[in-house]
């Protein structure tokens, strides 16, 4: 079984939930971004959340939100990883953690266009990385071959579906794929394709796959 493990985001209405505690995928989204056509009120992903299989841990997606919007929804339980697509620097980063009063998981976000794009998201003071090919949600991938020495744990995103995610471990490694659009059909999850795309991961080989659970 693969050892990368799977994101898939944008999760808006119970039925995405359902979907996704029968195929158990490592983590799941919830998009804060108020622009977002996949975007959910706070109390709408607390009741998402609470309906959610616990293994399974949810992350908020948000861009250039107040800090104390994303601490408050750690601290709540609602969300378990903050995931920042904004231009969040690192003094954001450390008054978030100041402000959960915990250790808590933050995911930085970046364009990847060029290899210099990939330098500066290695110096990230987040905890995990996330590469994309645009500011989220854009459905279109970019050049894999820009991945090759990352050297930290990252998250690659853009234009992934079952049918290319497995040339997409083959040959960037990510430590997670991150599946929005690439599941849907007609704007909504898609249970028969979010299947096909955990198929496809957990089908790729990795013989010292880590342990399944935290980020």
């Amino acid at each position: 079984m693969s050892g990368c493990k799977i994101k898939i985001c944008g999760l808006r209405r119970m039925a995405d939930i359902t979907a996704a505690n029968a195929l158990t995928p490592e983590l799941i989204g919830f998009v804060f971004a108020e622009n977002s056509p996949r975007y959910v009120s706070p109390a709408a992903a607390a009741a998402l959340k609470a309906a959610l299989a616990p293994q399974i841990q949810a992350v908020g997606v948000f861009v250039n939100a107040p800090v104390a919007q994303v601490a408050a929804l750690l601290q709540s339980g609602v969300i378990d990883c903050a995931q920042l697509h904004g231009n969040e620097n690192d003094a954001y980063l450390t008054a978030l953690r100041r402000l959960t009063g915990q250790p808590c998981i933050i995911i930085q976000a970046f364009q990847v266009k060029t290899a210099a794009d990939v330098a500066r998201a290695k110096a990230s003071q987040a905890d995990c990385i996330l590469l994309d090919h645009g500011p989220g949600g854009t459905g279109q991938p970019f050049d894999w071959s820009l991945l090759q020495n990352v050297g930290r744990r990252f998250i690659l995103a853009g234009g992934l579906n079952a049918e290319n995610v497995t040339a997409a471990l083959r040959l960037a490694h990510p430590d997670i794929v991150d599946v929005s659009s690439g599941v849907e059909t007609g704007g909504v999850k898609d249970p028969a394709k979010m299947r096909a795309f955990v198929r496809a991961v957990r089908a790729y080989p990795n013989e010292a796959a880590p342990p399944r659970g935290s980020i």
